[in-house]
């Protein structure tokens, strides 16, 4: 049994630092492209991206002035069940959290017919799936409205196969890398169906830098897929030079014989989340 108010009590500890705090990988992977990229000006932008990490870190202000919507996702392990109202303790502590840490509000009631700002940055987005084993694994994520309105979603036709993914990712990153304030993180779903593959792409985004994939042939193609976004010359703050991406990363699943489904979840480099573990009661 796993307290709703315990898995809340993480989410509000942990909203500020991460707000505040760019990921370990990501500031590595950061600090390496400042080293290797090529373009004066890139690595101007790299050296300043590197001062507002620094920065925001000792001030505890925001990495970005977009804190983003709150992404909860829960692995819940087999043999637990949650107590309690999970959504309503989750947005009480995503209220207080971010009133608390001064973080932006960006919330709107109703996408379509009430664009009224919430004023509490809720309703977080919360996901519960099972995973084995005891206690839950808790991630979070702050995603700003740039780098998701850099997100796609392509059906396409089986007989594209591989090359056909490789041709959508590629062709969609370089074409939005600039409005989702690059070096980026680009997060690839392929498989599932119309509504699972968005979700592969944003989980494939918690995945740290440096880390390898699930086999050999999905490490080569998140390898061919960075070498040709970076080979576009858009680089860092779309300025120009090499880095435009600092990793891309896929995750792929089953489909329908007659689908080809893949998704494009861009994460800029104000790329915020953690994972907590939680322990049953």
């Amino acid at each position: 049994m796993i307290p709703a108010a315990r898995i809340a009590d993480e989410v509000e500890r942990t909203v500020p630092l991460i707000a505040t705090s760019l990921r370990d990988d990501v500031l590595e992977a950061l600090q390496a492209a400042y080293a290797d990229e090529p373009s004066e000006r890139g690595r101007e932008v790299i050296r300043q991206l590197l001062d507002n990490a620094a920065a925001a870190c000792e001030r505890r202000v925001p990495l970005c002035q977009d804190t983003g919507t709150v992404w909860v996702w829960v692995e819940l392990g087999q043999f637990e069940c949650i107590e309690g109202d999970l959504q309503g303790a989750v947005d009480d502590a995503v209220a207080r959290a971010y009133e608390h840490a001064g973080l932006r509000m960006s919330v709107v009631a109703d996408a379509l017919f009430d664009r009224r700002n919430t004023t509490t940055n809720t309703p977080a987005f919360v996901d519960v799936t099972s995973r084995p084993g005891k206690g839950a694994t808790v991630h979070m994520m702050l995603k700003g409205g740039g780098s998701d309105n850099a997100s796609a979603l392509f059906m396409l036709e089986p007989s594209l196969g591989e090359q056909g993914v490789f041709d959508a990712v590629v062709s969609h990153v370089c074409a939005k890398a600039t409005t989702a304030c690059p070096p980026l993180l680009v997060g690839v779903g392929v498989g599932g169906t119309f509504d699972t593959v968005p979700k592969l792409s944003k989980k494939a985004l918690l995945r740290p830098i440096g880390t390898r994939a699930a086999n050999q042939r999905v490490t080569a193609f998140e390898q061919r897929v960075l070498h040709a976004v970076n080979r576009s010359g858009i680089g860092p703050a779309g300025l120009g030079g090499r880095t435009t991406a600092l990793a891309v990363h896929v995750l792929t699943a089953p489909c329908h014989i007659a689908a080809l489904p893949v998704a494009v979840n861009v994460g800029c480099i104000a790329m915020r989340s953690a994972m907590i573990e939680v322990e049953p009661s």
